[in-house]
């Protein structure tokens, strides 16, 4: 059988060659599907052909056709530049400049030569110029792939030259592959698709993309390769839910006497009505006999962690182990001594395991969570290594899910047979985001908080107003409440001028009494974050100086203010999750944000956005808006596959079109095995599920 077109190697393709081959390597594109999926970045139309003496404005983008009279290396006060001189037919004469990489082009622009030459003209010494122009050869018998039509420019292309391929050589390469191949490419969607859909047929779509006649078929072949790229990924997803479905999951008793007990004696408040139906949930996909797969989402102190602790009660009432992961060790700490402060009382045994711990102790928590002495394992990273057995795990609660990476998902859930999991999200997952990397996944969201909890007043000051920050803090101490004061850095930097942690620390201490000020970040030892941060919960230490360390998780009810140094250097939910460790208690609390003057736009409307509102789901879909999904949730952490075409949130009507698509696929023909869908089902399983495997393995 010959091997699968688009999984052919560009090594072997006509232009290419070995060293040529690894410098596209670099670059992500080893088949023939990675080189036609390498998409340009922007385009330039060559189709104004102009004569030298009809130019009149400055910045004009316009092609030129005339012959190479002179080449030059002239030498300058700080560096050389490549000046080349043509003439058109009209005896017009046109200077070209290149200051970078141009022993390439002095090469290849020889006198006599014809060449076309595309680029931004301006008025120099009374001379017409085009500084870095593209070009084309007339006369070398070659495709002509600029002149007299739009052209694609390449992402990278910078590095590209920089391994011996222009962007004109690499359209050559991609021309190469369409001329010779491409009444091979098989249509990757059904028929029926994309008439429904009115999609662009996908070879046609390749072509176009690349060299395309017309703005107007740009666009057609643009909306055609994001919907196929939804597509796959809507696919993968209604796949791997098929196959969860398909497995036996560990089957729990029920409600214990120590869950009831839990709820309704051990608790000191009540329940919300958002825990309770996402406890509910929960509690009836335990009990299904299929292995539970459940984001549990919600913002900052809505009360997740409580209903993480019920789930894992209800797993030790049935006699099995649970785990819940933190993405650091201050939090696994904390997390440690939340659950033996509720658990214990209840006779259930609770386990710390993290990076940090002594061996003697490491060596006596791996014994007793391999014999099932330990009914609960809080830990980092640390619960994914090999020496950890687990009895019998049946519950994994992953904290901060976006923390960790799609293999140490797979790792956690290998440790168990088919457990249930439990990804837990306090940055709220916006709808376009929930319908492409979590759209495999049962969604519980809690909307409410707890009674009594008052809007977290924020405010934005500037360095001017210092002092009326460091009154606000002053009289939350002198009520008898607690402080948070976040720095960007450690400690001095010479490369920076931003305020440190350090600097801070003394600060504060006179400002305030100084035995009351406590300092804690990232360089620290374990034991010594851990002490410190013991002694800020019990309310020795008044104000906790602090780097990022404290983001999530670290849970004090007293207190009120946190002051954030230079928070224009802070993400959107970055901010939202530092405000969110105040605000935990019936007493009014305050977010004081410390900025600089100057800040770019992006910085102007993050600060903004987090001064104007408390709401999560507003911040994230703004978060989204500006940082795009790679960046706020991280593709590649999510183990998905990577969008190289199509862009969230700008894209969501494509992507909810694709999604009905994929639904209907599924009513009609759920193994892809109708003939009609052959073509479709080679491509998803030789480019989709192939190198996705870890990402199916988190099921």
């Amino acid at each position: 059988m010959a091997k699968y077109v688009f999984a052919e190697s560009v090594r072997y393709l006509k232009g290419v060659g070995p060293s040529r081959a690894d410098a596209l390597s670099q670059f992500g594109v080893e088949t023939y599907r990675d080189l036609l999926h390498y998409y340009p970045r922007r385009y330039l139309d060559h189709s104004n052909v102009s004569q030298v003496i009809h130019l009149d404005t400055q910045g004009e983008m316009v092609t030129i056709i005339g012959v190479v009279h002179g080449v030059e290396v002239v030498k300058g006060r700080n560096r050389q530049r490549l000046e080349v001189l043509i003439r058109d037919d009209w005896n017009g004469r046109l200077k070209l400049i290149w200051f970078k990489g141009f022993k390439w082009i002095q090469k290849a622009l020889v006198p006599g030569y014809r060449i076309a030459f595309t680029g931004e003209v301006s008025r120099f010494d009374k001379s017409w110029t085009m500084v870095h122009p593209d070009f084309d050869r007339l006369d070398e018998g070659g495709p002509q792939l600029s002149t007299g039509r739009i052209t694609a420019l390449y992402p990278g292309s910078t590095r590209l030259q920089g391994v011996g391929l222009s962007s004109r050589a690499f359209r050559k390469i991609v021309y190469q592959l369409i001329q010779s191949h491409g009444l091979k490419f098989p249509q990757v969607l059904p028929e029926w698709v994309e008439k429904k859909h009115n999609l662009l047929d996908g070879r046609v779509a390749l072509r176009a993309i690349h060299f395309p006649k017309s703005h107007e078929e740009i666009e057609k072949a643009r909306y055609r390769l994001k919907f196929e790229e939804f597509f796959f990924l809507q696919l993968l997803l209604h796949h791997t839910k098929k196959k969860r479905a398909e497995r036996t999951g560990i089957r729990l008793n029920g409600q214990g006497v120590r869950y009831r007990q839990f709820i309704n004696e051990v608790l000191p408040f009540e329940l919300t009505q958002g825990q309770k139906d996402a406890l509910k949930t929960i509690e009836e996909d335990m009990l299904s006999g299929y292995p539970m797969y459940r984001m549990l989402q919600g913002d900052v102190g809505c009360g997740k962690t409580v209903v993480a602790v019920a789930a894992l009660i209800l797993v030790a009432d049935s006699r099995f182990q649970g785990v819940f992961m933190a993405p650091t060790e201050v939090l696994a700490e904390q997390q440690y001594a939340s659950l033996s402060q509720y658990l214990e009382p209840l006779g259930i045994k609770v386990g710390l395991l993290i990076g940090g711990q002594r061996k003697r102790v490491r060596e006596q928590v791996l014994a007793e969570i391999a014999s099932g002495e330990i009914d609960i394992v809080a830990g980092t990273h640390a619960v994914f290594q090999e020496q950890v057995k687990f009895k019998k795990l049946a519950l994994a609660v992953v904290d901060e899910q976006h923390r960790f990476g799609v293999e140490q998902r797979a790792s956690l859930v290998a440790k168990g047979e088919n457990p249930h999991v439990l990804m837990m999200s306090a940055t709220p997952i916006p709808r376009s985001l929930s319908l492409t990397m979590y759209g495999d996944l049962s969604m519980t969201t809690i909307r409410d908080l707890p009674k009594g909890r008052k809007r977290i007043i924020t405010r934005l000051l500037r360095e001017s107003r210092r002092s009326e920050m460091e009154a606000i803090v002053l009289e939350q101490l002198r009520q008898g409440r607690q402080a948070y004061i976040v720095y960007p850095q450690v400690d001095e930097s010479e490369k920076s001028d931003l305020k440190n942690a350090e600097a801070g620390f003394l600060a504060w201490q006179r400002l305030h009494q100084k035995d009351k000020v406590g300092l804690v970040h990232g360089k620290m030892k374990s034991q010594e974050k851990e002490a410190v941060m013991a002694r800020f919960k019990s309310g020795q230490v008044q104000v906790l100086v602090a780097t990022t360390v404290i983001e999530v998780g670290v849970d004090a009810s007293e207190a009120t203010v946190i002051v954030i140094e230079h928070a224009e250097r802070f993400g959107l939910s970055q901010l939202h999750q530092l405000r969110g460790r105040v605000g935990r208690s019936n007493h009014q609390s305050y977010c004081i944000l410390m900025a600089e003057w100057r800040q770019s736009l992006e910085s102007k409307e993050r600060l903004e956005v987090i001064e104007r509102t408390t709401d999560g789901f507003e911040i994230s879909e703004a978060d989204l808006k500006l940082r795009g999904a790679g960046d706020l949730f991280g593709t590649r952490q999510s183990g998905m596959p990577e969008l190289r075409i199509a862009e969230i949130p700008g894209d969501t009507p494509i992507l909810e079109q694709a999604q009905q698509a994929v639904r209907d696929l599924w009513e009609r023909d759920q193994d892809l095995a109708l003939p009609q869908h052959q073509a479709m089902h080679t491509y998803f399983e030789t480019f989709i599920l192939a190198r996705m495997e870890g990402y199916a393995r988190t099921g």
